[in-house]
């Protein structure tokens, strides 16, 4: 039986369930949606904070570790970057426990976002590295920066800079594949509407609703990233004045 026999049989568009029920069932699930979205929050935010801090290690051992850390982190960003979100998150959660590592759903969801989200993260900052002049390196050790302290006080705030707007993308895509998260049970928003419309059959008005919830969602961070690339805009500052 396809959905819009469904539909149409349980009368959703126009029959037995009109606009009012609609809104009174919904009411009755605001609580579990409010948690959903907290959820879906918080995955979001962890995600790209924690995946950023942990990115940095990784542009740095691609581009000034020794053979052995060059070779590991780029091993980590190539099968993170190869594989699908979805087979992480089934390893993390589904794997762990047959070597008796077991794994709440929204642990296990976190763990394979911040490293998914690291490894493209590391892929933005190394653009934005690669986009500051070798001059600028050499400037800081003739001035008695040891080559730590070149990378972390003169190459990396503007290696930020550069990639600020990529960086922005992969915070909206966090937002984005957070839905995945259900398949694994985290109750994040999109599973919310998904026991919603199991159980009322208004699939048409819920997910249309969601996709409203996130697109406001996607809005929201789009302009407050637009804000920061504002905020630490250097005027003068941009590639073709590096080169």
């Amino acid at each position: 039986m396809s959905l819009i026999t469904i539909i149409l049989q349980n009368g959703l568009v126009m029959g037995d369930f009109g606009l009012s029920q609609f809104i009174a069932k919904f009411i009755h699930y605001l609580p579990n949606f409010g948690k959903g979205l907290w959820l879906t929050l918080e995955l979001t935010i962890f995600s790209g904070v924690f995946g950023f801090l942990a990115s940095i290690p990784l542009v740095l051992g691609v581009l000034y570790g020794n053979k052995f850390f060059k070779g590991l982190a780029r091993g980590f960003i190539s099968l993170i970057r190869g594989t699908p979100l979805l087979v992480q998150l089934f390893f993390i959660y589904f794997g762990f426990p047959t070597i008796g590592v077991r794994l709440s759903p929204l642990t296990a969801a976190m763990i394979g976002f911040i490293m998914n989200s690291a490894a493209y993260q590391a892929e933005y900052l190394k653009g934005g590295f690669i986009a500051i002049s070798k001059e600028q390196y050499e400037a800081a050790l003739s001035l008695g920066l040891t080559k730590w302290q070149s990378i972390f006080s003169v190459l990396l705030p503007q290696a930020f800079r550069f990639s600020l707007p990529s960086l922005s993308n992969e915070i909206i895509y966090l937002v984005k594949y957070t839905s995945v998260a259900y398949i694994i049970q985290v109750p994040e928003l999109f599973a919310q509407a998904k026991y919603f419309a199991s159980d009322t059959f208004y699939y048409l008005q819920i997910f249309l609703l969601i996709g409203i919830v996130y697109l406001i969602m996607v809005w929201i961070i789009s302009n407050f990233m637009d804000f920061l690339e504002r905020k630490y805009y250097v005027p003068g500052f941009d590639v073709s004045h590096l080169k």
